[in-house]
């Protein structure tokens, strides 16, 4: 693209006795047209990047920028099919590992939710829906616009941040984002800022986002009644279950319950019974980093702590994780059904991959 263009666009004024009255009203000079002009200076091939962001308020002209300069890879929605759960509106070339990877990617990891049409879903699963749709993409670079004007404040920072994290660990892959919420910036980390409202844009260094302090606490069993809906694969709880919450803040986010593990040799394994995150606040890693503070506890109470997991984002976690290590795995049919897309996925889909790992506690000075 040049780095350099002059963007016009120009439309007819009906002189209608209204647009008269109004032009007369506050002094407005008579005109047979109205014209807009922005003169764009982006000199994105001065150094590599991958996140880029064009923000300012509505009317600015961040859309009409972006038609004019990435016209092929604009994103400003799909087409999502009434009859269709959101893992078949994917290309069907594409492997449902891949499908629920890139979902897991954005911090949409509510697999029932997977399983719903684009209408039925929250705001903030739309977007976060659209996000992955548009990474799976075979294009370079994708530009999506209204990036987080429909979903709270919350959910926008945390979306951002997973969504910047998928980014930057795919080799080639660009996002230009259009926003007019300057709360992103922090959480997104863009390599560069546009603001057209201004005509200014400014490389950026990197920083860290903002840092996010998980508490764990006991708490009672009755608070799984607000995450139950969410977990992937049972609604139900053992009456024998001990509770654990993540707080960030006052809110609590995430949900634990561990269990005893009958074992004819050790008597003090616990195992993982159930771990939800709610869904504006996933794709971050804070299920993991739950698990992580609850091993930890249960190691300092002098127990082992162990976790049989068949979700894709959180075997991913628990293999690159040096804090927990397999010690079990194995395929093993499943009532999954409809959502294959390709012949041959039919019998590795009904195939559930289960691992179990234990966790490792770290390194102490004596």
């Amino acid at each position: 693209m040049p780095s350099h263009s002059v963007i016009v666009r120009t439309c007819d004024v009906a002189r209608s006795p209204r647009v008269v009255q109004v032009e007369s009203m506050f002094d407005v000079p008579p005109s047979e047209k109205s014209t807009l002009e922005w003169t764009v200076d982006l000199p994105l091939d001065e150094k590599p990047w991958q996140i880029g962001l064009v923000v300012g308020p509505s009317g600015c002209g961040k859309t009409t920028i972006a038609r004019e300069l990435w016209p092929e890879t604009l994103i400003e929605g799909f087409r999502w099919p009434k009859d269709k759960a959101i893992i078949d509106c994917f290309p069907r070339g594409m492997s449902i590992k891949r499908v629920t990877s890139l979902l897991g990617a954005v911090g949409f990891g509510t697999v029932p939710a997977w399983l719903r049409p684009f209408h039925v879903l929250s705001n903030g699963e739309q977007f976060r829906a659209t996000l992955a749709r548009a990474l799976a993409l075979d294009a370079d670079q994708v530009v999506i616009d209204e990036f987080t004007s429909v979903v709270d404040r919350d959910v926008a920072k945390i979306a951002s941040a997973a969504v910047a994290k998928t980014i930057r660990r795919t080799n080639g892959k660009r996002l230009v984002a259009l926003s007019c919420h300057y709360d992103v910036i922090d959480w997104l980390q863009p390599d560069w800022v546009y603001q057209p409202n201004c005509d200014r844009f400014a490389w950026r260094c990197l920083r860290c986002r903002p840092k996010l302090e998980l508490r764990v606490y006991p708490i009672d069993r009755a608070a799984w009644s607000t995450f139950a809906r969410y977990h992937y694969l049972s609604g139900s709880l053992l009456g024998s279950a001990n509770c654990f919450g993540g707080f960030l803040g006052d809110r609590c986010v995430a949900f634990s319950a561990i269990r005893h593990l009958p074992h004819p040799k050790a008597r003090n394994i616990k195992m993982g019974h159930r771990l939800v995150v709610l869904p504006e606040f996933q794709g971050l890693g804070i299920g993991g980093k739950m698990d992580d503070l609850v091993g930890e506890w249960l190691y300092d109470q002098g127990f082992r702590y162990r976790n049989r997991v068949a979700h894709p984002a959180m075997l991913r976690y628990y293999s690159q994780s040096p804090r927990w290590r397999c010690v079990s795995g194995r395929r093993h049919p499943c009532g999954v059904g409809g959502t294959q897309n390709l012949a041959k996925e039919q019998t590795s889909a009904r195939m559930l991959l289960t691992m179990t790992f234990e966790y490792v506690p770290p390194a102490r000075a004596a």
